[in-house]
């Protein structure tokens, strides 16, 4: 949103401006929320099969949700069933109504990450990162930051994690069940290796990352953790993986695959010192 207004292209605000996104959760409730500030409309496109916590927070926030039958990252791709294709055609349809983002082909998603999150990680290592693990979902995390890395060092080695085929990773995809992104395609090559992770090896790392570093982590952060685990690197090694969403949006989702019971998961957010409960849930 910032950088539309710095292009100059940002509607004016005459209560019939709509602001539409295809998301699988955090970009939407980002947008709803910093929409609701600036005074904006938001219609939120999501999967149907998107945690129960994470839609009701996008409702919460004031955005109208639309549910659409697709993958738990929204499909590349024709078909009015999928999220994105949603979206841009209601965008496009009515383009004195709506404007949409469209994380997934915007290069201002490449761009927070290679000016925002690559620098950070760069001075937070003291520039001694020698290998990063994330997920693909837009692509715009693994390209902005493996983009910056190595331009400051060639040698970093950029590691991308993929789920299983027909998996549970809310927010992520698989490459052979799901197009790659235009946004990811662009820059593709800046992927060194790639780690895959099951369902059941991505799952039981929840408890054992909260028994071990008391972090309420979510579905995820916890592939992320099980792919670093599995990936051999050398001793001395500086290993940064992103842990982009913590556990709170999905209670349901732990209670449902018996990760863990309602209880514990209540137990388990009193005790992981770093959630904080938002005032919109």
């Amino acid at each position: 949103m910032d950088d539309k207004g710095r292009r100059g292209a940002r509607h004016a605000y005459t209560g019939k401006s709509i602001i539409i996104e295809p998301t699988s959760g955090n970009t939407g409730i980002a947008l709803a929320g910093m929409a609701k500030i600036l005074g904006y409309a938001v219609e939120i496109v999501i999967p149907e099969e998107a945690s129960e916590e994470t839609k009701q927070i996008i409702r919460n926030l004031g955005a109208q949700v639309y549910e659409t039958s697709d993958d738990l990252c929204p499909k590349v791709g024709v078909g009015t069933d999928q999220s994105i294709a949603l979206a841009t055609s209601i965008a496009s349809s009515r383009p004195h109504i709506y404007y949409s983002p469209n994380q997934y082909a915007n290069e201002a998603n490449f761009m927070g990450h290679y000016k925002g999150t690559g620098p950070e990680i760069w001075a937070q290592t003291a520039g001694k990162v020698t290998h990063l693990f994330t997920g693909v979902g837009t692509g715009g995390a693994i390209t902005g930051i493996g983009t910056y890395l190595k331009e400051r060092n060639p040698d970093v080695k950029i590691i991308g994690c993929q789920p299983q085929q027909d998996h549970l990773i809310q927010g992520w995809r698989n490459f052979e069940e799901s197009a790659k992104p235009d946004l990811f395609l662009k820059r593709e090559e800046v992927v060194d290796d790639w780690v895959h992770v099951d369902n059941e090896e991505a799952f039981s790392r929840v408890g054992e990352i909260l028994a071990n570093d008391r972090l309420l982590v979510s579905p995820s952060s916890a592939t992320v953790y099980a792919c670093m685990d599995k990936y051999n690197v050398l001793e001395g090694a500086c290993v940064v993986g992103i842990f982009a969403d913590d556990g709170r949006k999905f209670r349901s989702v732990y209670s449902d695959l018996g990760v863990m019971s309602n209880d514990e998961f209540d137990s388990a957010l009193e005790g992981a010192m770093h959630v904080s409960v938002p005032d919109y849930e």
